[in-house]
């Protein structure tokens, strides 16, 4: 069986046309959408055992119907200049459990209201105000609210997500599988004056596949007697597992874990990924099998839709069959045996040609691609020999991965690549989007894209211009960091960088805007960390990356073509790049530049480990009229937090 995309969210009113539209004329822009939030007992696969483990956990349902077996979100879809109404239906109960300090709690960066939600479209271009994409609400147990998104006729098309995002509860939520994709699908042709969008050039590709994967880490827990996490341990002690029994069922109900490991009490759920032996899931499937045909292009929509874990995908051509039946070769620590035994060496090459949904200006092409929390990759891929291909979350190091621990490789997958000798007659990559352009690019634009595209280029799809040093009004600081030695500790951002004199980081405050930032000025920031290492993400307005340096040798920019920064690839080729989401390493500034553009109002930036977010590690940003404050934007005191 192939991997199937999460199901299309289904609209309110009559059903669609065969092309996804509605049939009424007038229904055409407004799409009507019910999302329920509510518990959902199933199971998830447990391959290092065979058995299905029973879980509880907090799903979004569509109709109240989740996938069978499957803990992945409806897919939502939509177009530049629809207007998307979600019409959120919080059905959890008032309360969780003892461990939650309930929506009124006082401590508002200690993680609490477990039952209580909202919703964030990441990466959207969007009003951050009143129904538009708050997160300052809290939509409580038994509340139901309608949100409303005016998609502009000019917004990029692209791979965006949606996920729950009340402060508190965030992480919680996000890790029990409160997230789904949100795919903006595009219709627009470059022009000689106004570039287009890649779906036009794609959708001229003979037989492509477009995949929309959502990755995620549900780390649920099974609990004895005394309400202990069960676990499993090694011969030297170390844990390897938290199993499950036949009767029990697995939760995520908590951030408390007091037992102590390498990590320190770190949270149930979040700190202690490798040690859980849990499996990445993608779109629901515990180690699921592509269905691929030799020679022919697939786009894959790939969303990091999880918490805490770095992913470093790679392909390899398996040289024997991959051994998928349930057995302890499966487990977390004999990983690495299973995949040096089956999957091969050489790393097959495939192309990205987006980055948080923005199309790049560039083929990028790649033998690995590292997704943190919150990351979106599109890329091509194509499986030229027949058989099995692995697709791997292969090892990163301690500093360039989310829980500073040098993990194993996991095997995510198998691609089963079938005989297809008259698509192999197509052509290479670039061959194949050339005769796609020949088939469905306007004459007027037509030579110029292949031009483009023998050069290896995507400049005529590219949604945003980039920003000039000539329009640049002013500049921001930030930097990240952790206060070590407190209990809790206590998670921050500055508006400094480390070394700056006046360098003051505070966790989070909702009656307190940390920064006002003026429509229609365009920004420089400086990102850096003082503590660890975290992804930077900002709501509502993407930024372009200009550099990204090592301090202790700031000359050299690792985000440049091809550069691979001391065994680590993830800046490579981001140079230019358009984000919403950015891996800040300590010892590192990252560059960016932004435009405040289209809307004003009050929204945040974050950490997107969400667990940080959760604890503090967030900040509110205002955009505001020239001239104008943060009261101009109808923010309460309070914010309603």
């Amino acid at each position: 069986m192939d991997v199937a995309n999460p199901p299309e969210m289904k609209r309110r009113g009559p059903p669609p046309n065969a092309n996804g539209r509605p049939n009424d004329p007038a229904a055409m822009k407004e799409i009507q959408l019910d999302l329920d939030i509510e518990y959902v007992d199933g199971v998830i696969y447990n391959p290092s055992t065979g058995v299905d483990d029973r879980v509880r956990l907090r799903s979004y349902t569509d109709d109240g119907q989740p996938l069978p077996n499957r803990y992945v979100s409806p897919m939502i879809v939509a177009r530049p200049g629809d207007t998307l109404r979600v019409k959120l239906h919080n059905k959890l109960p008032p309360v969780s459990t003892s461990y939650d300090a309930g929506c009124a709690s006082a401590e508002h960066n200690v993680p609490h209201c477990f039952n209580g939600t909202n919703l964030h479209v990441h990466g959207l271009n969007v009003n951050p105000s009143g129904n538009g994409d708050n997160v300052l609400l809290s939509i409580n147990p038994g509340v139901s609210f309608e949100y409303e998104y005016a998609i502009s006729p000019d917004h990029p098309a692209g791979t965006f997500w949606y996920h729950t995002h009340r402060h508190g509860s965030t992480a919680l939520q996000v890790s029990s599988g409160m997230a789904g994709a949100l795919i903006i699908k595009g219709e627009r042709l470059p022009t000689p004056t106004k570039n287009g969008d890649l779906d036009t050039l794609l959708d001229g590709v003979t037989n492509l596949k477009d995949r929309v994967l959502v990755f995620q880490q549900i780390q649920y827990g099974c609990f004895d007697s005394n309400q202990n996490i069960k676990i499993s341990t090694n011969s030297t002690g170390r844990i390897v597992a938290w199993p499950c029994a036949p009767t029990d069922v697995g939760v995520i109900e908590t951030y408390v874990d007091n037992r102590p490991g390498p990590e320190g009490p770190n949270g149930f759920g979040f700190g202690t990924w490798g040690q859980s032996n849990r499996y990445t899931s993608i779109n629901g499937m515990i180690l699921p099998t592509f269905q691929a045909r030799q020679g022919a292009v697939e786009r894959w929509r790939m969303i990091h839709g999880g918490v805490r874990d770095t992913i470093r995908l790679i392909f390899t051509k398996a040289t024997t069959p991959p051994d998928l039946r349930p057995g302890p070769h499966l487990a977390a620590e004999n990983m690495d045996a299973l995949i040096n035994q089956t999957c091969g060496q050489a790393t097959e090459v495939f192309n990205m040609v987006a980055q948080d949904g923005l199309t790049m200006s560039h083929l990028s092409a790649a033998r690995s691609t590292t997704m943190q929390p919150g990351y979106r990759v599109d890329a091509l891929v194509k499986f030229d020999q027949v058989g099995d291909y692995c697709v791997i979350d292969a090892l990163s190091q301690a500093n360039d991965s989310v829980g500073g621990v040098a993990l194993g490789a996991r095997l995510l997958g198998i691609v089963h690549v079938t005989a297809d000798p008259a698509q192999m007659n197509k052509g290479t990559l670039t061959e194949q989007l050339i005769d796609a352009a020949q088939k469905v690019m306007p004459t007027d634009v037509r030579g110029a894209v292949i031009a483009d595209l023998q050069n290896g280029r995507l400049d005529r799809f590219v949604p945003h211009q980039t920003i000039a040093q000539s329009e640049l009004s002013g500049g921001q600081e930030l930097s990240f960091d952790i206060q070590t030695q407190t209990s809790p500790q206590q998670f921050q951002i500055a508006n400094q960088l480390p070394s700056s004199p006046g360098y003051n980081p505070q966790s989070y405050d909702p009656g307190r805007v940390d920064r006002v930032l003026t429509l229609g000025a365009a920004e420089e920031w400086k990102l850096t960390s003082n503590v660890a290492s975290h992804p930077f993400h900002i709501h509502v307005n993407p930024f372009q990356i200009v550099k990204v340096v090592n301090d202790n040798n700031p000359t050299v920019d690792v985000s440049a073509p091809g550069f691979v920064d001391n065994g680590d690839p993830q800046y490579r080729d981001l140079r230019g790049a358009w984000k919403d989401t950015l891996w800040i390493k300590p010892g590192y500034t990252a560059t960016v530049r932004t435009r405040y553009e289209n809307y004003i109002g009050e929204f945040v930036l974050h950490c997107h480990i969400l667990d940080h977010e959760d604890q503090g590690m967030m900040q509110n940003v205002a955009i505001v009229l020239p001239g104008g404050t943060p009261a101009s934007v109808n923010a309460s005191d309070a914010h309603n937090h």
